[in-house]
């Protein structure tokens, strides 16, 4: 019997790389007789044609799935929600701008054929601009350091999970996961990883700002990190003996020399400045674990969707 294997691809205005990707997909599948799949396209409300062009797909082949969100859901929870609809004996996730290369999907499947449950695609290079690669190099490098668990470098969530990998992410109900996190979360230790170049977009252009960027790198260490809580915990005693001491000091100079010791407003100011700006820093630190918190206790659905076709 044929194995069925489920392909899941997030989609948000990208008209110009939809039915492509499909095609490619079709065209790789095709060429494994071995195996029956399905597509599946999230679409996270779209503002262009995407939403016609994936209608008219599904039409054409009924292989191809499609859900479309009831509005914009973000680029962490549509994703995440599309891999639990899947059905497939393995889910593969790929992208829909070719950022993530098909031709991976026969090495992906030829690991699983091995016994790996987990197949994980690395980017070794990436188009990106060099500052954005030094600063996501960093980020990786970063959260690992703080991190409880081993994390993969350099992983964007491209890759193969075995359906026991997603009954697991079924049973974890987080309204808002990092994907990345809970793959190595999981375990099924040691990932089969495939190392691939990162090409270009063929069209359109990122979705990805500053603020989604910045969203998902908070989200990586609130979620399997409690290392800032405790670094604040730990410059704010070891600040308080340090200014202790400095205080102390200055009333010992200003005993001894009361008539020629003179403070001045330079050191007020500086320690006003100083003390202000680390209690602000680990607020904000603070108030993005309370965030997280706030998150996961309204326990809101990944997802509300529209509509679905070939269900």
């Amino acid at each position: 019997m044929k194995k069925f294997i489920s392909i899941v691809t997030p989609c948000y205005n990208e008209q110009g790389n939809v039915r492509e990707i499909a095609q490619e997909v079709r065209a790789i599948m095709e060429a494994l007789p071995q195996y029956e799949y399905e597509h599946i396209f999230i679409d996270n409300d779209s503002r262009d044609k995407t939403p016609q062009l994936l209608r008219q797909m599904a039409a054409e082949d009924r292989r191809i799935k499609v859900i479309f969100n009831s509005r914009n859901f973000g680029h962490i929870r549509s994703p995440f929600y599309g891999i639990l609809q899947a059905q497939g004996e393995a889910v593969i996730f790929i992208v829909c701008d070719f950022q993530d290369p098909p031709r991976l999907i026969p090495d992906f499947l030829k690991k699983w054929e091995e016994g790996y449950r987990i197949v994980i695609g690395v980017k070794t290079t990436s188009n990106a601009a060099p500052i954005m690669h030094a600063v996501r190099t960093f980020y990786y490098r970063l959260l690992n350091r703080l991190s409880e668990i081993e994390l993969v470098n350099n992983f964007t969530g491209f890759g193969l999970y075995d359906k026991s990998v997603i009954e697991i992410l079924r049973r974890i109900h987080d309204p808002y996961p990092y994907f990345r996190g809970l793959i190595s979360e999981i375990g099924f230790f040691p990932h089969a990883l495939i190392e691939y170049d990162q090409p270009a977009r063929r069209r359109g252009f990122s979705k990805n700002n500053f603020y989604t960027l910045y969203d998902l790198a908070l989200l990586g260490i609130t979620n399997h990190s409690k290392i800032p809580l405790r670094l604040a915990t730990l410059i704010g005693f070891v600040s308080s003996i340090l200014f202790f001491f400095i205080a102390l000091a200055y009333l010992i100079a200003k005993l001894l020399f009361w008539q020629t010791f003179q403070l001045g407003i330079a050191p007020l100011i500086i320690g006003i400045f100083f003390t202000a700006s680390v209690q602000l820093f680990f607020i904000g630190i603070l108030g993005e674990y309370i965030g997280s918190i706030h998150t996961k206790v309204m326990n809101r659905p990944l997802v509300i969707e529209k509509e679905r076709l070939n269900f």
